[in-house]
């Protein structure tokens, strides 16, 4: 099942949020390409040294949700943003769904740091903000449905049957 779109029809704003967010995560995936290890190393969130130096690190709490560890990772979680944010944006207005979005954010990256405080490994990807617009999605529109791509066909769906068969 490879979901493909969600009906629109009740939307009421253009999702300026949800397409800054897809246009900001493109721009800073194409820097952390050209910036390499280096820009990896320096603005994923990396528990062990944020536990060392909070204020010297706070920044990547923020600046880690933006990046990713490769194409899939990208268009899998923008795939999903663009599908369930634009509904979740409208129903919260603009500037909520944009606090909403950067706090699932933290909280993801959080919820890692305390199964893995003392790891020197990067974290990275916007997956914990993107699960938390898809928990929004399903408990404001339980009854969404969802076009998905089986095999050479597209049907609705449940929103809640695909999303339970995919993870970000």
């Amino acid at each position: 099942m490879f979901p493909i779109g969600d009906d629109n029809s009740s939307r009421r704003t253009f999702p300026v949020v949800t397409y800054g967010l897809i246009a900001l995560n493109l721009l800073f995936f194409f820097v952390e390409l050209n910036g390499g290890d280096a820009f990896i190393t320096q603005w994923a969130f990396v528990p062990r040294r944020f536990l060392a130096n909070p204020g010297g690190d706070f920044m990547t709490l923020f600046s880690s949700m933006f990046m990713h560890a490769g194409w899939l990772h990208l268009l899998g979680n923008m795939l999903y943003l663009w599908i369930f944010g634009d509904n979740v944006e409208d129903r919260f207005g603009h500037a909520k769904f944009a606090i909403f979005y950067l706090l699932c954010g933290i909280a993801a990256t959080f919820a890692q740091m305390a199964f893995s405080s003392g790891s020197n490994v990067p974290n990275l990807g916007a997956s914990g903000a993107i699960a938390g617009v898809l928990g929004a999605y399903i408990l404001l529109f339980p009854k969404g449905k969802v076009n998905v791509l089986m095999g050479r066909g597209v049907i609705p769906m449940p929103a809640l049957v695909d999303l339970s068969q995919d993870a970000c």
